[in-house]
């Protein structure tokens, strides 16, 4: 929604309900957790589920609160440091890779901070004059919180999927994908327009929008499936160097990769874990938590390559005609539903993320949010590839085709995927 056009009163209540609804979905995902899935880190790039929910308050609190409401008092001065991410203007904070070793605050405790700056935020949104620089940085906020609710289910897949006990997040059943019959579409050289456009919310590594020449080129309708990764598997080419960048052939070596993570052979069947628990591999469900090493090889074995993320743009906007008023992360037999895992490789967006072969860079003339959210997109800039499309953790009014999601090339815990382009 476009929430310029409003009045002040129009404006503080749309705000209210959007930071009500969003922060209460928040809780919810982390609802059929136990107290001790609260405060486990398996690894470095992995977040306790406390945490999340501790820095998603901290942001308010940073960047509104403390900055705007006279005389106010931090609920506890010590969260600060211990839930700032990495904004080095914001201070000094807690290191990432040590989010796991906290017992304090507790569980109990995140949540009793949750509460009070919820009252506090809807308190000053219902009783001041709000100015649109911030409702602006409320805006981000509130879609800070969104990647956020992304990144708890991507945490806690990884956090489960880890024990040897069988774990379930989703008691609900999935729905056996269906088999598709793939095919290509085909683009015209020519100069497309890419980036955000100005009446949808983006980030600042979104804009400006501009003019970018593309090639003639082919994309396919679908995903990689489960199924066509399973070929890949058993024509060995975890064991052939010829299908893999240099980097990514030591990665596979040094970390004796030979499958997609969560993925797990039992008695001569493969099983994936999901977090609708332990299941046996849905051949036509797209592949998932793939590495951009993986998506790379798996390319070129295919005799095809990853598309630019330019590319990437111009197919996600060519389908919009056929979904009208939703360009958004159309999934409806999903929607409301809580299903945690794709299982439509023929959605054009919302299943999986799927690998670009850009580095992730700025645009022409990027300009970065200024102040403290200076930090929010352009220092990681460096060593690491853009995705686009979305996938089935990511809230759906969250979502839009010029979202650049971006890992570093050895990640795989995020749900990506693999969707092949070629040249004509």
């Amino acid at each position: 929604m476009n929430w310029i056009t409003l009045s002040s009163t129009e404006k503080s209540q749309y705000f209210i309900d959007e930071y009500l609804s969003i922060r209460a979905r928040s809780t919810a995902l982390c609802s059929n957790l136990a107290i001790e899935d609260f405060v486990v880190q398996p690894m470095a790039d992995v977040s306790p589920p406390k945490w999340h929910l501790a820095h998603t308050t901290w942001f308010f609190e940073e960047v509104i609160l403390a900055k705007y409401v006279s005389d106010y008092s931090r609920f506890h001065q010590q969260y600060r440091y211990l839930f700032n991410s990495y904004y080095k203007s914001a201070g000094r904070h807690w290191k990432q890779s040590q989010r796991g070793e906290l017992s304090r605050p507790t569980v109990d405790d995140v949540f009793r901070y949750r509460r009070h700056v919820d009252n506090l935020m809807v308190n000053y949104l219902s009783t001041t004059i709000v100015d649109d620089e911030i409702f602006s940085l409320l805006e981000v906020g509130l879609h800070h919180e969104q990647q956020h609710q992304e990144l708890l289910l991507m945490d806690i897949k990884f956090i489960l999927g880890g024990n040897p006990i069988d774990s379930i997040y989703s008691k609900k059943q999935l729905n056996a994908s269906s088999l598709v019959n793939p095919s290509w579409q085909s683009f015209s050289e020519g100069i497309y327009e890419v980036g955000a456009l100005e009446s949808t919310f983006a980030y600042d590594n979104e804009k400006p929008r501009h003019n970018h020449y593309v090639y003639s080129f082919a994309m396919s309708d679908c995903t990689v499936t489960n199924g066509d990764y399973l070929a890949f598997i058993e024509d060995g080419a975890y064991d052939h160097a010829a299908w893999w960048l240099s980097m990514g052939w030591d990665w596979v070596c040094d970390n004796q990769v030979a499958h997609p993570l969560y993925w797990r052979k039992i008695d001569n069947k493969w099983y994936e874990f999901t977090l609708h628990g332990l299941n046996l591999i849905d051949i036509n469900a797209p592949v998932t938590h793939i590495s951009y090493f993986e998506a790379d090889a798996y390319a070129n074995w295919k005799g095809a390559r990853l598309p630019t993320e330019q590319e990437m743009e111009v197919y996600l906007t060519s389908g919009d005609d056929r979904f009208f008023d939703k360009p958004r992360c159309y999934r409806p037999e999903n929607e409301g539903a809580d299903f945690f895992h794709p299982t439509k490789s023929d959605a054009q967006f919302g299943q999986v993320w799927c690998w670009s072969k850009s580095h992730y860079s700025g645009y022409p003339r990027y300009r970065p949010y200024q102040g403290m959210l200076t930090e929010y997109n352009g220092k990681f800039m460096c060593s690491q590839f853009v995705l686009r499309g979305g996938c089935v953790a990511t809230p759906t009014s969250h979502y839009r085709h010029s979202y650049r999601n971006f890992y570093a090339p050895h990640q795989r815990w995020m749900f990506s995927g693999i969707r092949l382009a070629k040249d004509i």
